[in-house]
């Protein structure tokens, strides 16, 4: 819990790891507070601030790992937790994962930039860095009468953080082309100008067409090419998940971003596994996309284009930091082998372990695996 501190109260951790849902009652007014229980988006169940260290610990890992030039890119599927506040949780989110992140890739980086392609406004990574030019936001998002309900354009930052804080608002039934025509010309710009020393991508899947919540139509091949984007600039980054409430999709969504970022490609027919069935009828990775209309004018997009890129020309080119004393790093723990050990492993000789039986396809290839939730027509 002590990592969290770095950004959280420690009264609303403390508020976490105790609450659970047999003594409700006795945190009735700090439900109130603190925005969790059962009349919020945020519920509080069993083992709320372990489940929440798991999902920050690994976005720390990434960001540790990165910091100390130990990889280019990490990735945290799990995390992107992007409405929790200071002392609040906030849609479907405890604890921000990405804040803190982010703050510790300060410790090495004079600037790091946030980006937000989530269907939602990522206002708590805003909030945090709001009155700071050594963070920079960018986030698009679904503006009007949705949740959070901020992120208009006109939101660009206080104090040293004027103009550091960038919104792209839209309207439902996005579409790839637009999204990246938008994406793009903003992102370089934002590079030029702010020239960071790290990034931090949020990746929410509930801007792929066919969410639950997410109102926009974009396919994995579209959301996937800001990710390529982003990566084409060779700047060391952390992907982050988010949200994500067609559950399937989700997995499709970011096991082809994986794909992605590690260069690999990948077949469009799903193999066999223990949830093959709820990709069905086609069992395909990539969606077929449904009739939406996109309710962004090329009229209103342009506009929105241009005063991005105004607000950003208007800045003084990239901060600089004097960085006296960094602080120091967690430590990265790495499992030392004795040579006193009976370790027999010898990788000339090495037995692969992996005896799973073969994937069976729609086509009738390899042997099915039996799933415990499955009915079968031999019955013991």
């Amino acid at each position: 819990m002590g990592e969290m501190t770095e950004f959280h109260s420690e009264e609303y951790l403390q508020f976490l790891s105790k609450c659970s849902p047999d003594n409700l009652r006795q945190y009735h007014s700090q439900m109130q507070r603190f925005n969790a229980g059962e009349y919020t988006d945020c519920p509080v169940f069993d083992g709320v601030l372990e489940f929440s260290s798991l999902s920050t610990g690994a976005s720390l890992d990434g960001a540790v790992q990165l910091a100390q030039g130990q990889c280019d890119i990490a990735i945290n599927w799990s995390g992107g937790l992007h409405h929790a506040k200071k002392s609040e949780a906030s849609g479907f989110c405890y604890v921000n994962d990405i804040v803190l992140a982010i703050l510790e890739l300060l410790k090495v980086h004079a600037r790091v930039l946030y980006i937000d392609i989530d269907v939602h406004h990522g206002d708590g990574v805003e909030e945090a860095f709001y009155c700071t030019d050594r963070v920079m936001t960018f986030s698009l998002h679904k503006y009007g009468d949705f949740f959070p309900g901020t992120g208009h354009s006109s939101e660009t930052g206080a104090k040293e953080g004027t103009g550091f804080s960038v919104n792209a608002p839209l309207q439902s039934g996005m579409c790839d082309r637009t999204y990246n025509d938008l994406f793009r010309p903003v992102f370089d710009k934002i590079m030029e100008v702010f020239q960071p020393g790290a990034i931090v991508l949020q990746c929410g899947a509930d801007s792929i067409a066919g969410d639950r919540l997410g109102p926009f139509n974009l396919t994995l091949k579209g959301h996937a090419a800001c990710v390529k984007y982003v990566k084409s600039y060779g700047v060391p980054t952390l992907v982050l998940g988010g949200g994500g409430y067609t559950i399937r999709n989700v997995a499709r969504l970011w096991c082809y971003e994986t794909a992605v970022l590690v260069e690999k490609d990948i077949p469009n027919e799903i193999p066999f596994n223990d949830y093959y069935e709820y990709y069905a009828p086609d069992f395909e990775l990539h969606l077929k996309l449904g009739d939406k209309e996109n309710q962004n004018s090329s009229e209103s997009l342009e506009e929105i284009k241009i005063e991005l890129l105004q607000q950003l020309q208007n800045l003084q080119g990239a901060p600089s930091v004097q960085m006296q004393q960094v602080p120091p790093l967690f430590k990265v723990k790495k499992n030392i082998i004795n040579d006193n050990d009976n370790d027999t492993t010898n990788n000339d000789n090495e037995t692969n372990n992996d005896q799973r039986p073969k994937a069976k396809t729609r086509h009738g290839d390899g042997d099915r695996k039996p799933h415990e939730a499955e009915l079968y027509d031999q019955v013991d």
